[in-house]
């Protein structure tokens, strides 16, 4: 399983993911791929993010049983705990490029 989720994400990028993800909710994209496909997907994502930011999950062989990505500025800020990702808010007002 594969998740993407983006804001304020450009028409085209958002045109793009449709063509492989199915959205099933405004800016909400969910598939079933293959690393490959899905780094290839990312790829997309990168390239045509502009200001916009992003977060791909996918279902991977690890304890939590997923993994996740994020692209771009966001409060939400992915950090790693004890061998766990988790997910770290930052002060309101306050903005980073997330890893």
């Amino acid at each position: 399983m594969l998740v993407i989720v983006v804001e304020t994400a450009p028409p085209r990028l958002r045109g793009r993911l449709a063509i492989w993800l199915l959205e099933i909710r405004a800016g909400v994209y969910v598939g079933n791929y293959s690393a490959k496909v899905r780094d290839y997907i990312w790829r997309q994502v990168q390239e045509g993010i502009e200001d916009g930011n992003a977060v791909m999950a996918w279902r991977t062989n690890n304890e939590a049983g997923f993994d996740f990505i994020t692209l771009g500025t966001n409060r939400r800020i992915p950090v790693e705990m004890d061998g766990a990702k988790l997910v770290s808010f930052l002060p309101e007002g306050a903005i980073s490029d997330d890893l």
